[in-house]
């Protein structure tokens, strides 16, 4: 059987889009799709592909179980993408969601940093486009802060291959070395991860893409980061603080969202925060933890997305204040959303509880208590932002809104995921048969059962005794992105005003200099006298009596008018002093070193 990359089938199949339309359109995105999937599912451990490229061979194929499983679940959330946005029209859509999803394979399957970060950059470019195509203005905005931001963390990635490549002489995808390749690495990895405070692209672009595009943005650029941390930094233990932060920031700042997206693209940062944490500890069960929290995640924060889009596609709406009464509006949403709010929430029978409880485990099996903790506060924190999310969107009393269910083909691309979140719930070991690293892992022991138990209880406690606290505010909380824009427009102000002012400034001093300079070599010698003279008349008018003083003062002004050109007073007192003090030091250097 032939393999072939499986990023290949998308990204030259986006190419013939413009080509068709309609039914016809439809069929070929879905028959693309499922070929990529085709081709996904075939592929063997030790597969490989290189095809040659200005003299080095691009190692497009490079197959082993960790690229398997992040590549089953980038390929098989590709098919639900595309069904999912059928109701879309625009042809640069579908193309950029073709290559978004080959790009994200690409990066999976790459075996070495060059091919790696090909796929990189495009997935940048593909996310922008995905990004305007929402239409509005401030999408606009926010898809510039996006590139800039991903220009500066893809800068940093290369920066960091070439120093690695140059240390080590070789461009295959592995663990690197401490160094400062190591830490411009890890600067470029943790933009597309959404490291605090390199984060705050995330919940800036993510609520102002397109309904489509926001399902396929939250699968790719994060996980398809996360991968490659995996490859990369397995073990570094800052890294798992740095998950610990994440987690409890991103639910942090999610439990203050009206928006729903950008409630959501919150919950992006602390999830993944597990999933850092889970590399960073490096145990067989951090890293197969991490990796399913990746595989999980897709599926739950993806149906989570595809019921908001369907909500906003119906509605209108997008802020919790403007929502409500959709539960008998949009049974099937309404259903979905429980499912995969559940699922996060790491309820037992759904699957975030697998993965979250095998992170939570990696810690405290190395005596991380502190990380632990932040793991449990970050898994309350979940509950109460999901309970806060379905009970605005579909329970709260809203006789005034016009809603009717989603499209077919949104509805089934839902009802698919949350059978997947509920079937790899209820049957984990479905997922941990293709973990990169084989873990005896039990989840439903009667200690998982009870801690999850207290999660719950903890979470039910908060929302009964402060549910006000939990109301929606319609004026929008302030987020980090703040101060980024706030030193933009400073840095802007700098380049535009200040460097302006300065440069004005000293091209004014050098005109200066050089027309003083000018009258002075006319005649040095009278013109040191009538400095001289300048630089002592406030003594002589302080110290010589009055006609005396009046007397030194005539002649200095003789000598002005006497010298060839016109001083023009050019030579205030200052510059009198000044010359006269060098006129002293000059004269001192020169008795020094005769004697």
């Amino acid at each position: 059987m032939i393999e072939v990359p499986p990023a290949l089938i998308p990204i030259v199949g986006a190419l013939l889009v413009p080509l068709l339309s309609g039914n016809a359109r439809k069929a070929y995105l879905l028959a693309v799709s499922v070929a990529t999937l085709a081709a996904t599912l075939v592929l063997t451990p030790g597969s490989t592909f290189t095809v040659p490229f200005l003299g080095y061979d691009l190692a497009l194929l490079h197959v082993d179980s960790l690229s398997l499983i992040v590549g089953y679940i980038f390929a098989f959330i590709g098919v639900i993408a595309v069904v999912y946005g059928m109701r879309e029209e625009r042809t640069g859509h579908h193309m950029a969601a073709l290559i978004q999803i080959g790009s994200g394979l690409g990066i999976v399957f790459a075996g070495d940093f060059l091919s790696l970060y090909l796929f990189w950059e495009a997935l940048a470019i593909t996310s922008l486009a995905l990004i305007w195509y929402w239409g509005r203005e401030d999408s606009r905005g926010a898809g510039m802060r996006y590139i800039l931001l991903h220009i500066f963390g893809g800068g940093c990635l290369l920066g960091g291959i070439a120093l690695h490549v140059a240390a080590t002489g070789s461009m295959a995808v592995g663990e690197v070395a401490p160094g400062i390749s190591s830490l411009l690495l890890l600067i470029g990895i943790g933009m597309n991860a959404a490291f605090i405070p390199l984060h705050v692209w995330l919940p800036d672009a993510y609520p102002r893409s397109s309904v489509a595009g926001g399902v396929i943005l939250c699968v790719f650029t994060t996980k398809a980061a996360i991968y490659l941390l995996a490859r990369t930094f397995p073990g570094a233990e800052a890294v798992a603080y740095m998950g610990g932060l994440m987690v409890i920031y991103g639910v942090s700042l999610a439990l203050l969202q009206n928006d729903v997206r950008k409630l959501l693209s919150y919950h992006i940062v602390s999830q993944v925060g597990y999933m850092v944490v889970g590399i960073g500890i490096g145990t067989a069960l951090g890293v197969s933890g991490g990796i399913a929290h990746l595989f999980n995640h897709i599926l739950y924060k993806g149906l989570l997305f595809m019921c908001m889009g369907a909500v906003i596609y119906t509605t209108g709406r997008h802020n919790l204040t403007d929502l409500g009464g959709l539960a008998r509006r949009m049974p099937v949403t309404m259903i979905a959303c429980v499912i995969a709010a559940a699922s996060i929430s790491g309820i037992p029978g759904f699957n975030g509880y697998i993965s979250k409880g095998m992170v939570i485990d990696a810690a405290a099996s190395m005596e991380m208590t502190g990380l632990g903790l932040l793991l449990t506060l970050g898994a309350v924190g979940t509950l109460l932002s999901f309970a806060k999310l379905t009970y605005y969107v579909f329970f709260k009393k809203n006789n005034d809104i016009e809603a009717r269910e989603a499209p077919l083909p949104m509805l089934i691309a839902m009802v698919v995921t949350a059978f997947c979140c509920i079937l790899f719930g209820m049957y984990p070991g479905l997922l941990f048969a293709i973990l990169p690293i084989p873990v005896d892992y039990h989840p439903f022991t009667a200690g998982h059962l009870i801690e999850t138990g207290g999660i719950v209880v903890v979470a039910a406690v908060i929302l009964l005794s402060g549910w006000n606290l939990f109301k929606p505010k319609e004026k929008p909380f302030p987020d980090l992105m703040e101060v980024y824009r706030l030193g933009g427009r400073g840095l802007l102000g700098l380049s535009t005003t200040a460097v302006n002012r300065v440069s004005d400034a000293l091209a004014a001093a050098r005109r200066g200099a050089i027309a003083r300079l000018g009258w002075f070599a006319q005649d040095p010698v009278m013109a040191t006298t009538i400095l001289a003279g300048t630089a002592l008349l406030p003594v002589a008018r302080a110290v010589l009596p009055r006609a005396r003083a009046d007397s030194f003062e005539e002649g200095l002004v003789r000598a002005q008018d006497r010298y060839p050109g016109n001083p023009a007073r050019m030579w205030g007192t200052g510059y009198g002093l000044l010359l006269v003090a060098l006129f002293l030091i000059l004269y001192f250097v020169v008795l020094s070193l005769i004697g």
